[in-house]
């Protein structure tokens, strides 16, 4: 054996490591060796070494970020008053993503080429953030405040959980308690367990390399991590490497893994679902190193499944009291800062970490051989640096005085911009009826994806639509596959459960906004179809505006929530959101046949200004405004009896509402219109809003528009339903024509009967049949 090579075998005896199979390790050296990537076995061995020792660097100083106030590189023992007085942090994780990170960062060293990555426990982020201090794999942020001396990593440990706000609103530190915007190649904040094991298979494009860091209790937190090997496509897909940091455990108890039967159990289970387990030891980065390598290997064969690694480690292993409930988040029983024996506990166990400087830079200088040979820092790989170029987008036609379905005129717009921009991947994601939901000319195009097609049917073992019946996991195939075209179509009902993973994106997407490192993604449509008003066939279930209300609290200058009034400014809106980057759209389009109201300079005006004045005759006294195709049609009821009445009001079309809200920050003031006053009558004397979902919601946000209840009401959706058409959801929800005109009698201080005649009037106050107002546009009773 080589000097390195018995100095590798010794270390890992030392180190009460599982001993790696030494052929395992030798083969990978030489063909390192003989594919020109390293001088000699013996520099193999030395780089396997220099992480060791990183990994030991990299736990004392996680530990040091959850419990010191100050970091003593020399080693000696901290004293009480060197102790933060109320620790916080997630130890056990961290620990545990230690040596799996340190391994990625060896294996880019000895192969000459950074990868991405990612990781799922996002609270885990301290081993990262500890790790790059020491290789200076930093962004400027955390460059500027952070160095490997008493003082810099004293202010790292002081930022982290620093607590401190600035007189703007934000964090002071940099540092999170998840990755954030700051931290080096962070893609996903990963506060909501288990979308990782969702993103990364549609995330890296071919040629690209990823390695995505799991968890066990995300495994059992989200449905759809074991569909993976099902989406994977040598064809269209980068190589991906799932890894999961199984220490077994949740905060409390053991994981749903280790109860179900443990590692055994996990990779029989995987191996049913496609994937080529392998187990390897998740307390030495060698253990990765090695198997990362040859997974890859696996990959460049082409031998047809997907590997998986399974690193077993011991909660918190690295520290006391690993392996138990306590090794979660701070794993002494007491605090050092009061504890005389913690304090003991704490520095006999870092003193067992500790490495001396020199042994530490030795180290980092091993593994940063990025300018030897050309490669990027691991915080600018691929993935973190998308900027896809733009997309051609085709002009709309204009079907003006035509009826037809809006989400059938997206449909037919989509298969023609497809066309145009051939070469890029496309991730449609699809819980299901994509053709009932008229995207048939797309589905026919792009065709299902799945492993064994079915003659005559839209399938094809590299279809780029991901359909399964699980929203989460459809939304992330088009959230991870940022340099691709993306679309969402879901019922507005079921897409609710997309909260989650879209919020983490467009938090994360306005977080590096704030940082300057805006993202540089294609804008993604969210269709949500087959909505709240059309969906009364399948009872109260299946109308639900949620999804968009909840939205609407999130930052508008991320999100834009439109409501197309008919085809043309279907079209406009979602080629409009396409023109954008790093900003997602939630489109609520109806699918049923309507007529196009729009012109194409008024579809053009909503989808730049988020109205559009329909009418606005001399002496108009009222406001009617519409959100929603179906109301608009009720509204232009409202402002027909008006004018026959003689009284005239101003009909404005409110594409997206939330351009209208007062701004809560700076960065949302640039998207908020200035131009209230053009749309909205200074001198109403009412105002009344029939929009979409629920009026209370609207309310809220839209406070600018309020007259104040005396002269502005709100109407739309009161939770009425069950199995109806449109137009009997309309009735049960006082949204009729007749109701709104019912409504702006008393605002008026006028009797309903001017506007109503008596029949109107009875079936408005529920006292007479509903069938007299049965003469709609969009159907009957």
């Amino acid at each position: 054996m080589t000097t390195a090579e018995t100095r590798f075998v010794k270390a890992q005896g030392l180190i009460e490591h599982q001993p790696l199979t030494r052929a395992r390790v030798h083969r990978m050296a030489e063909g390192l060796v003989k594919r020109g990537l390293q001088p000699s076995t013996e520099a193999v061995y030395e780089i396997l070494l220099a992480a060791d020792r990183l990994m030991h660097a990299g736990c004392w100083l996680v530990i040091n970020m959850i419990y010191a106030r100050h970091v003593r590189l020399d080693g000696s023992p901290l004293q009480a008053s060197d102790f933060k007085m109320d620790p916080q942090g997630h130890a056990g994780g961290s620990l545990n993503m230690v040596p799996a990170y340190v391994a990625y960062l060896a294996l880019n060293a000895l192969t000459h080429e950074t990868r991405s990555w990612m990781m799922g426990q996002g609270h885990c982020v301290s081993a990262v953030d500890a790790i790059n201090v020491l290789v200076d794999n930093m962004h400027a942020e955390h460059a500027a405040r952070y160095a490997i001396s008493d003082m810099g990593l004293t202010r790292l440990v002081k930022d982290f959980y620093r607590y401190r706000v600035r007189s703007d609103g934000r964090p002071e530190s940099p540092l999170g308690s998840h990755v954030n915007a700051y931290t080096a190649g962070g893609m996903m904040e990963g506060g909501y367990l288990g979308f990782a094991d969702l993103h990364y298979v549609h995330a890296a494009l071919p040629g690209e390399k990823l390695v995505a860091f799991l968890s066990d209790g995300a495994f059992e937190e989200q449905r759809g991590a074991d569909w993976a090997a099902r989406w994977w496509r040598q064809e269209d897909s980068g190589q991906v490497l799932p890894v999961m940091i199984a220490n077994g455990r949740r905060i409390d108890q053991r994981s749903g893994i280790m109860q179900a039967g443990g590692i055994d159990w996990f990779r029989r289970h995987l191996e049913l679902n496609g994937f080529s387990p392998r187990t390897i030891d998740g307390r030495d980065p060698s253990s990765f190193v090695v198997a990362m390598y040859e997974a890859e290997e696996q990959l460049q064969a082409g031998l047809g499944t997907l590997p998986y690694l399974i690193a077993e480690a011991p909660k918190g292993y690295g520290f006391i009291n690993a392996g138990t409930n306590l090794a979660h988040g701070t794993p002494l029983s007491h605090s050092p800062w009061v504890d005389a024996e913690a304090r003991q506990q704490f520095n006999q166990a870092m003193a067992r970490l500790w490495l001396p400087l020199h042994e530490i830079q030795s180290a980092v200088s091993m593994l940063n051989n990025h300018g030897l040979h050309g490669r990027v820092k691991e915080r600018d790989h691929a993935l973190a640096k998308r900027c896809p170029n733009d997309l051609v987008l085709p002009d709309p036609d204009s079907p003006s005085g035509q009826s037809m379905s809006p989400m059938a005129a997206v449909d037919g717009w989509m298969v023609e911009m497809l066309a145009v921009n051939p070469g890029r991947r496309v991730r449609l994601g699809n819980p299901d009826e994509l053709r009932s939901n008229r995207m048939g000319g797309v589905l026919s195009v792009l065709k299902h994806r799945v492993i064994d097609p079915e003659v005559g049917n839209d399938e094809d073992r590299c279809g780029q639509v991901i359909t399964a019946l699980n929203e989460e996991a459809v939304v992330c195939a088009c959230l991870a596959n940022k340099a691709g075209i993306n679309l969402v179509v879901s019922y507005e009902a079921f897409a609710v459960k997309m909260l989650g993973a879209l919020r983490q994106e467009i938090i994360f997407a306005r977080h590096l906004k704030e940082a300057g490192r805006p993202a540089q993604w294609h804008g993604l449509p969210v269709i949500v179809t087959s909505h709240t008003w059309e969906n009364g066939k399948n009872e109260q279930s299946h109308q639900d505006p949620t999804l968009v209300e909840a939205l609407a609290g999130e930052m508008s200058d991320m999100l834009r929530i439109i409501y197309p009034a008919d085809a043309l400014s279907a079209v406009m809106a979602i080629r409009s959101v396409y023109a954008e980057r790093g900003r997602l759209g939630v489109l609520v389009i109806p699918k049923l046949e309507l007529p196009v109201q729009m012109t194409l300079q008024q579809a053009d005006e909503l989808s730049r200004e988020g109205a559009c004045v329909l009418q606005d005759p001399p002496g108009a006294m009222v406001d009617l405004v519409a959100c929603g195709a179906y109301q608009l049609h009720e509204m232009l009821r409202v402002s027909q009896r008006l004018q026959e009445r003689g009284h005239a009001a101003r009909l404005v079309y409110m594409q997206e509402p939330f351009r209208f809200r007062a701004a809560r920050d700076a960065l949302e003031a640039i998207y908020v219109s200035q131009r209230i006053q053009h749309y909205f009558s200074a001198t109403a004397q009412a105002r009344v809003f029939l929009i979409h979902g629920r009026p209370e919601a609207m309310l809220g946000h839209l406070r600018p528009l309020d007259l104040g209840p005396n002269r502005c009401a709100f109407m739309g959706y009161i939770n009425q339903g069950g199995t109806l058409n449109v137009a009997g959801l309309l009735y049960a929800n006082r949204c009729t024509y007749a109701h709104v005109l019912a409504r702006l009698s008393g605002l008026l201080q006028q009797p309903a009967g001017f506007y109503l005649s008596q029949e109107e009037l009875s079936a408005v106050e529920g006292l007479g049949d509903p069938y007299t107002l049965m003469a709609m546009p969009h159907g009957e009773f």
